[in-house]
């Protein structure tokens, strides 16, 4: 092989594995984007739920957003509402939030979505929605500092880190280990450059984005001589390090008091919270073993590779590494852990140890049978899938434009609401810009006006037939027949009402078709009428 072919076949190899890197943002990309509900942004992310409106901020209220049907919501709701009105003191805040002294000590990513929102709630609510997206596409530049991809095992640390299960779920539900992480990536960063006192002030400010950050301390190098400059150097790093969040949780005291709840539920003795997951985690492998994957094993291949890490940080104890000693720190705290970060599917402790699964991955030695432990720490990967899944909901089948005065009544919080009925309709489908659900008999589809006055609107769809099949189709609105006729396959059936009267309350469309369902055709063995597609309103006046 010649000198000149060797060269060009790395320069393929070095392109493929660019390449490789450059898909796997572009599929993460992609995923997200797939969470857009038109009108309402990427607020899918950050789960409100219903459950939760009546004691939300009048600025939520007012703001065009998704909540989550019959739902209590998830810890991002009261993050963002923080972020929308950073007023701490403000009574109405506190009736929103909840444990507010507890969730205000976390204010850095607030604070930094109300200022990329320029004070306005709305831009701040969806700044807030957004910034672990943008998080991770820094810190997928970032991490190239340890992994470029010189080599195929680079690459495949570099997606470990960015499609690790617990980075993920801080992405899909707008937490803040995300950014958390870019922060201590970057603070290492600079620590390797030696930059310490550089480094020391960003792992300071972020533990005003989560308090277990300041376990980045860890990889500050301690003193190697009994020098008293020396010890001075390193204790005033330490000190910057929980200098900030030591004064703002006595700043808060001052304000909002002690609050009823300072998160120690987080905590156990060590072992105790450990030891109840694994007995939970067996109980429901045996109880799920005869069925296909469910929550319970992707669980369990989290919780084993979090258990890889940790034994890998036990195991090969390097002191003077500074990423081993910030692995070590957060291996430790993987101990102490209680029951409320360890519950349920998914768990908080893949991302509350996402420092770790990063140190891991950095120190795992390059030689050939060390692959096996690398593989075997990542394999929570494999339920990263499963939190990027798109939500299947009638969100995905409609389209409501109009002013936003119409749209929503800003003193309820309540919207102008899709809803397709309960009988007799398959799941929601997708293709491109379009959208549909197959009918199998008589069904409905109802516009909900929250409003106390009519609203002037246009409503339109089509219809479409499955295979060779033959019928007709009514449909009726407010009780009276506003479309009916032969549907012609292979062709647009399209229905367009100008002017239809949406009163306060439900509009409710009826679809019935002169046959009963027949098998859709080729595999599909689904019993179908006809599929109503691209149904759209748009809401014009008040009346």
């Amino acid at each position: 092989m010649t000198p000149g072919f060797k060269q060009a076949a790395g320069g393929w190899a070095r392109a493929l594995r660019w390449l490789a890197c450059l898909a796997c943002a572009a599929l993460f990309v992609w995923s997200i984007a797939r969470f857009y509900i038109p009108g309402r942004g990427f607020t899918y992310l950050i789960e409100f739920g219903d459950q939760k409106r009546a004691v939300s901020l009048p600025e939520l209220k007012a703001a065009d957003h998704v909540e989550m049907p019959r739902s209590f919501g998830y810890d991002a709701q009261w993050y963002a509402q923080i972020a929308m009105h950073p007023r701490l003191g403000d009574p109405s805040l506190r009736r929103a939030v909840d444990r507010l002294p507890y969730r205000a000590r976390r204010i850095l990513f607030e604070w930094t979505a109300w200022a990329v929102g320029l004070g306005d709630p709305e831009r701040a609510m969806n700044v807030y929605a957004l910034q672990n997206v943008a998080c991770w596409l820094v810190l997928a530049v970032l991490l190239f500092r340890w992994f470029p991809p010189l080599s195929w095992g680079n690459c495949l640390r570099w997606a470990a880190v960015l499609f690790s299960f617990g980075l993920i779920f801080s992405v899909r539900r707008s937490l803040l280990e995300g950014p958390s992480l870019l922060l201590i990536a970057a603070a290492m960063a600079l620590l390797e450059s030696g930059r310490t006192w550089a480094g020391a002030l960003v792992m300071g400010i972020g533990g005003l984005g989560k308090e277990t950050n300041v376990l980045g301390a860890c990889a500050l190098k301690p003193p190697g001589t009994p020098a008293p400059a020396a010890w001075r150097s390193w204790l005033g790093q330490v000190a910057l390090v929980l200098l900030p969040l030591a004064l703002w949780m006595l700043c808060l005291r001052a304000w909002l008091g002690r609050g009823s709840d300072a998160g120690l539920d987080n905590f156990a003795a060590p072992f105790v919270g450990l030891r109840n997951k694994l007995v939970d985690t067996a109980s429901s492998l045996v109880a799920d073993l005869p069925g296909f994957p469910t929550d319970a094993k992707l669980d369990a291949l989290v919780l084993a590779g979090l258990l890889v890490q940790f034994l890998f940080f036990a195991s090969r104890i390097r002191w003077r590494e500074p990423w081993w000693r910030l692995g070590a720190g957060y291996a430790f705290l993987l101990l102490f852990l209680g029951d409320a970060v360890w519950r349920d599917y998914p768990s908080a402790a893949a991302r509350v140890l996402l420092p770790m699964t990063l140190a891991f991955n950095v120190l795992v030695p390059r030689s050939r049978w060390w692959a096996l432990l690398l593989v075997a720490g990542n394999i929570g990967v494999v339920g990263s899938a499963n939190l990027l899944k798109a939500p299947e909901s009638e969100s995905q089948c409609f389209t409501l434009e109009g002013p936003k005065e119409l749209i929503r009544n800003k003193v309820e919080g309540t919207r102008v609401d899709i809803t397709y009925g309960p009988r007799n309709w398959w799941t929601p489908e997708r293709y491109g810009p379009h959208y549909w659900r197959w009918s199998r008999g008589d069904c409905t589809i109802a516009i909900h006006n929250p409003q106390r006055f009519a609203i002037r609107a246009d409503i339109s769809f089509g219809l479409a037939l499955s295979g060779d099949d033959e019928r007709s189709a009514i449909v009726t609105l407010g009780g009276k027949t506003a479309w009916s006729g032969k549907l012609k396959h292979a062709a647009e059936n399209w229905a367009a009402f100008s002017g239809v009267v949406l009163k306060p309350g439900d509009t409710v469309l009826l679809f019935q078709s002169d046959r009963p369902p027949t098998a859709a055709g080729g595999v599909d063995s689904r019993q179908v009428t006809f599929s109503v597609r691209d149904f759209k309103v748009v809401l014009k006046e008040r009346i």
